[in-house]
């Protein structure tokens, strides 16, 4: 329900952003809202508590994101007086969607055991947009040292596993058939 709910309030700000020609501002807005709610637990769980008055809530959001379009302020705004301010960061991941969708912008998830070095980086985008048509690609890494090695890309709903842990545990899977 909060899914289909935070796309309604993406859609109605994306119709109104363009119709004001501020996609891109707005775009910019949504990125940094998805990225601070992502990496603030504390903010999240003010945005959701029923505790904490609109007021409050209005007036952190207006704090941290004081340099924002008029269409996010007004984002802001509505989701607090309509008590759905836990929804913001849903609506920015899905205003992005939005955006990425229209402008035929990929999203390549990359996850690595170690930290990517520039080279590589070069290397996966040609990849991506070779393999999308894309000339836009933007890169989403993750370490996870679980994979051992190698690397994991998942561009929408197509995934490539190069880990070293998955070639492990094909070795493992063909070693327990022949036995």
């Amino acid at each position: 329900m909060s899914i289909r709910a935070a796309s309604r309030y993406a859609k109605a700000v994306y119709a109104g952003a363009k119709e004001s020609k501020t996609e891109k501002p707005v775009y910019d807005n949504m990125k940094d809202i998805e990225k601070t709610l992502s990496e603030s637990k504390e903010l999240r769980n003010v945005l959701e508590s029923p505790q904490i008055k609109s007021e409050d809530k209005r007036a952190s959001l207006h704090a941290i994101f004081n340099n924002v379009s008029e269409i996010t302020t007004s984002l802001l705004d509505i989701l607090i007086d309509n008590g759905r301010a836990g929804l913001l960061e849903k609506t920015a991941q899905s205003y992005i969607q939005l955006y990425n969708e229209e402008h035929n912008i990929v999203t390549a998830n990359v996850t690595t055991a170690v930290d990517l070095d520039d080279d590589l980086e070069q290397k996966i985008l040609a990849k991506v947009k070779q393999i999308t048509g894309s000339e836009q690609v933007i890169i989403k890494h993750e370490i996870d040292q679980e994979i051992l090695g190698g690397f994991i890309l998942r561009v929408g709903d197509m995934q490539y596993d190069a880990s070293v842990s998955n070639q492990l545990e094909r070795v493992h899977k063909e070693f327990s058939k022949r036995l």
